[in-house]
């Protein structure tokens, strides 16, 4: 099936140094490594917190909701200062936030602080993440997808390399040392990062000829008033409440099932079940995003779409069967971080695809305010284990919405968008007062 696409504009562009370009995604993955934790060490957090104040599991998975509130919902508001003023300032201004965040947690006496330091750490993130993954966006339109991905698997697997020195510290030193020590930390690589990134120049930027891309760069209101726009906003919100919940709730999940403390082996490699699975998930979580962002770049989103998204449904209900064995809850929830994670490579690039790259930061910042949605729902995952006494109905429900994102990605997505360019090509060959230009197959 082919779209119609403008033929690639000729000029200097051929002339980008690859290697100006890679040092820029180098630069957003180390920002993103420095503020992963803040999402995927949370877990590690909730129960030392918990047995220091008494306070109750929901009450502090809130803290969790409101920082995922935050981070995505005012990503809007980031992405017009991130068009306006660039990376640099926005990203050493989430890097000093980010840093600020935990060290609030460290000394949170009661639960209204620890809302504040999650509100803070919410605006941190939202402003690394929303930068770093715009300026791949720009950079990088002829590998959209992998780039975005490589970009997003730094926040995906970022924890995998902290998530055993944070475990150790908080046994030897506390929660409220690890907090402040890696808050420190963090905030300052992050700072230091951010003055190695820029907006690319028009003639350092190179088009795809292989996925088809919009040459209108659509505003807000006018992306907005898109039907396809709101297609891609309930399929993100499907596919990102699933492996959100995992995030939130794997350690919880875990005690549940009976296995969190349960050693199991790999490769001559002994731990308890849950610390493995948390470190093998952020790895698998990390390839994901890459992952399928290359495979998006070659066999077109909607057709990764529906493969992953197919997978991570499977890999949900196949939890819910099977995850009461040590081995296969390590495995079934390895199986569906690596499914899962892709989302945020797979929606960027395409809203990139669909609507442009002048004012991406605004309206991917909207498209992914799904994850702020997602969020909501996190904590009804827990009404309704409590009301059936079972985690089953809960991963079920999210089973079923992952393979109806999936269904949509075929058959709804895929069609819209087909339309979407070819109506755009109709009106800017009507402007230039002849047909279109080039047909490419993706």
């Amino acid at each position: 099936m082919s779209h119609t696409v403008a033929a690639p504009p000729a000029g200097p562009s051929a002339m980008v140094s690859d290697k100006v370009r890679w040092m820029q995604i180098v630069a957003g993955i180390v920002c993103m490594v420095a503020s992963a934790n803040i999402q995927y060490a949370w877990t590690l957090f909730v129960p030392e917190i918990q047995a220091t104040h008494g306070w109750t599991r929901a009450s502090i998975q809130t803290a969790f909701t409101i920082f995922v509130v935050v981070q995505t919902w005012l990503t809007p508001i980031e992405g017009y200062f991130i068009d306006r003023y660039g990376p640099r300032v926005i990203v050493a201004f989430g890097g000093l936030m980010t840093g600020l965040a935990w060290i609030v947690n460290s000394y949170a006496g009661s639960l209204s602080l620890l809302y504040v330091g999650s509100a803070i750490g919410g605006i941190g993130v939202g402003c690394v993440y929303a930068t770093c993954v715009n300026n791949a966006l720009k950079w990088f339109p002829d590998k959209r997808g992998l780039a975005v991905g490589l970009t997003a698997g730094g926040y995906g697997a970022g924890s995998a390399l902290t998530i055993l020195p944070i475990a150790s510290m908080i046994a030897s030193s506390g929660y409220q040392s690890t907090f402040f020590f890696f808050g420190i930390l963090q905030g300052a690589i992050i700072f230091v990062a951010a003055w190695f990134l820029r907006t690319p120049a028009k003639e350092e930027v190179k088009v795809s000829n292989k996925v088809a891309q919009s040459r209108r760069d659509y505003t807000l209101s006018e992306a907005l008033r898109t039907p396809v726009f709101w297609v891609m906003q309930v399929m993100f919100i499907c596919t990102v409440t699933g492996g959100l919940m995992a995030v939130a709730q794997l350690g919880v999940i875990a005690h549940d099932l009976g296995v969190k403390e349960t050693p199991v082996s790999i490769l001559g490699i002994t731990m308890a079940a849950l610390p493995f699975a948390l470190m093998l998930d952020r790895i698998m979580n990390g390839i994901s995003r890459p992952l399928f962002g290359f495979v998006s770049d070659h066999i077109g989103r909607e057709a990764t779409m529906f493969i992953a998204f197919t997978l991570e449904g499977l890999g949900i209900i196949m939890l819910s069967r099977f995850g009461h064995d040590p081995m296969m809850f390590l495995i079934l929830s390895g199986m569906v971080f690596l499914a899962w994670g892709e989302v945020y490579s797979l929606f960027s690039a395409t809203s990139a695809d669909t609507f442009g790259t002048k004012h991406a930061g605004k309206i991917y910042g909207v498209l992914y305010c799904a994850k702020g949605v997602a969020a909501l729902l996190v904590p009804l995952g827990n009404l309704l284990m409590e009301a059936t006494g079972t985690w089953a109905t809960v991963l079920y429900v999210t089973a079923t919405m992952d393979l109806i994102a999936a269904f949509c990605a075929i058959a709804v997505l895929k069609p819209m968008l087909k339309r979407h360019h070819a109506r755009n090509e109709a009106e800017a060959a009507a402007r230039r007062g002849s047909p279109v230009a080039a047909t490419v197959s993706p």
